[in-house]
Formats: C-alpha cells, structure tokens, sequence
C-alpha cells in the first residue's frame, strides 16, 4: 500500500513534467522514472547498460514505443515487456535490459587489409542492424553492438583479401553484399540481422595511386592510338571501296552504252532494209507499168554517165571507154548491162 500511494503521488507530480525523473530520497522509498518521449536512434553498449541499469521497477511502468524491456525475476529471465503500461511486482521483478528496437548505427573504424595483389588499403564504413530478438540479444552475446562491429573488420578484412585493387572498386556493391551476409551468419544466434553494410571510403597509399595516375594515363594513349589506327583502316576502307563502286559503275555505263549503241545500229540497218525492200518493190511494181522499161534504162544512162563523172573528180587516173566521144554508144553499153542483169 505504501508503495502505491508513494508511486500515485509521484505520477501526479510529474504530470506536468513527463521529462523529468524524481528518485524519492528517503531510503526504502520506490523510484519512478516516467520519460514516454525518449526515443534513442543509437547508442553505444555503455550507455544500454545505463540505461537498463536506470530503469527501476516502479510497479506501474510505461514502455515506450520502439523499445523492449527484459524483466527478470530472481536473477531468472521472467518476461520480455512491450510498449505500453506494464505491471511488476516490487522487490522480485528487475528490469534488467532495455533494448530499443529502431535501427542501430554503427560505425566501422578505418582499418587496413591487404588485396589479392598484395596492395594495402585503408577502408571505413557503417552498418545498419536491427534487434530482432530481445531474448538472443540480452543472453547470447555480452555486448551485441561491440561483437558485430568486431565480426564486421574481421569479415571486411576477409573479403578484401579475395579481391584485387581493380576488382575492390568494380565489386564495391559486391563486397557490401558478402559482408552482410557473413554478419546475418555469424549473428542469428544472438537475436540480430544486419541490414545493410556501406564502405564510406577507401584510401589508398600514395606511391599506389600515382601508378594508378600513370596506368590511366597510358591506357588513354593505348586507347587513343589503337582509335587512330582504326580510323586510317577504316579510312582506306572507304577509300578502296569507292574506287572499286566506281570502276563498277563505270563499267556498267560503258556495257550499257555499248548494248544501246548497237540496239541503234541494228534499229537503224533494219530500218534502212526496210526502206530498201520498199524502194525496190516501188520500183519493180513501176517498171511493170507501161513505159517502165524505158524509164529505168534511161535512168541507168544518166546513172552510168554520174558514175564516170564522179570518177573524175576523186580520182587521178581515169579509165574510158575506146567510143567515149559517142554518147549514144555510151548509152547503149549501160542499156546491155541493164538487160544483161534484168535476165
């Protein structure tokens, strides 16, 4: 009875207060601690043993949200509380760890590990775990956070020694990965998952990254020359390639013109055939006429007497007939021939 009056005196007094805690100061008297809006994000394994040692059995207890109590009762695991209003008996019933459920931050010092390739690098980072298990976590380990943080470089270190420099920063998210995984592991039985694992930074000697300076640098000029070298093949490439589509078509051309030259002349000497056969058939249905006889040979007279006149003209030497000053024998010859080839 006296240590409820005693407790409901003192909800009353810190009512106007809730962030304050009032310890009674005479001896035997309970102790109330009523602080709803504390809400820790992080904290080191010190400050939890602290704070469980800070939260006294009060009777009537409030839990705040995110957090879990473990109560023991004659040095016994009893009971895990929740958030909310709690009742414990006096005297037998110890809070004996707090546990705050949010996600805990820890980070990891820098360190240094040695790569495949025998470099050695300076690496930190930071580790997001959460408590999943108040139970594993109060009884499984002694100081949870101080144990994953140890397991965290150890497994850092580990992965590090199976990469090498170049593959360090191209499997980055890799090596996060694999570090995870090694601490959910290693750490279910102590009641923690490990959420996510970040290198924040790597650094490097300093002799190391001037030949990473002079590797980028003649990997530039490797590149720059085999670019070159790619753009004269490629340019003699193209210049081969035109000279031979030319040739080709030029040869094309000069086919096709060839096959339209000699449509033309075979056009044309059919044409000429045709008007020939036609001449000549005019000139047979003419002679079959009356008078056509007479007409054709005095058009073979003045034919003959052309001829000769041509022969003249082109030529120095000139071949006469024995009777050349008789026109009419003249006549007569061409006359014969005429018969002679119409026999």
């Amino acid at each position: 009875m006296f240590a409820a009056r005693t407790t409901g005196r003192a909800l009353r007094a810190l009512a106007p207060l809730p962030q304050l805690a009032l310890a009674a100061s005479a001896p035997g008297s309970a102790a109330v601690v009523c602080n709803p809006g504390y809400l820790p994000v992080r904290c080191s394994s010190q400050s939890r043993r602290r704070r469980a040692q800070g939260h006294t059995n009060t009777v009537i207890n409030f839990v705040p949200q995110q957090e879990a109590w473990v109560v023991e009762r004659f040095g016994k695991f009893e009971t895990i509380l929740e958030p909310g209003l709690r009742m414990l008996w006096p005297f037998i019933d110890t809070i004996k760890y707090v546990h705050t459920l949010k996600e805990l931050v820890i980070e990891i010092p820098s360190q240094s590990g040695i790569t495949r390739d025998n470099v050695t690098l300076h690496l930190d980072g930071v580790i997001y775990m959460k408590v999943e298990d108040p139970y594993e976590a109060s009884y499984g380990v002694e100081d949870p956070e101080y144990a994953v943080s140890q397991l965290a470089q150890t497994t850092m270190r580990s992965e590090l020694g199976q990469l090498t420099l170049d593959a360090v920063f191209k499997e980055r998210a890799q090596l996060n990965t694999n570090i995870v995984e090694a601490i959910n592991y290693a750490a279910e039985p102590w009641g923690i998952t490990c959420l996510r694992c970040e290198i924040k930074d790597i650094s490097l000697p300093d002799k190391v990254i001037e030949d990473m300076q002079r590797q980028v640098s003649a990997e530039r000029r490797k590149r720059a020359s085999v670019l070159e070298s790619e753009g004269s093949r490629e340019s003699a490439i193209n210049v081969a390639e035109g000279a031979k589509r030319a040739e080709v078509l030029a040869s094309e051309a000069e086919q096709q013109r060839q096959v339209n030259q000699a449509l033309g002349e075979a056009s044309a000497i059919r044409a000429k055939a045709e008007a020939t056969a036609e001449a000549i058939r005019v000139v047979a249905s003419a002679i079959e006429d009356a008078g056509g006889s007479e007409a054709v040979a005095l058009r073979v007279a003045d034919n003959y007497i052309e001829a000769f006149g041509n022969i003249a003209k082109e030529g120095t030497t000139l071949l006469l007939p024995a009777d050349v000053s008789n026109p009419a024998s003249m006549i007569a010859t061409a006359l014969s021939i005429y018969e002679k080839s119409n026999k």
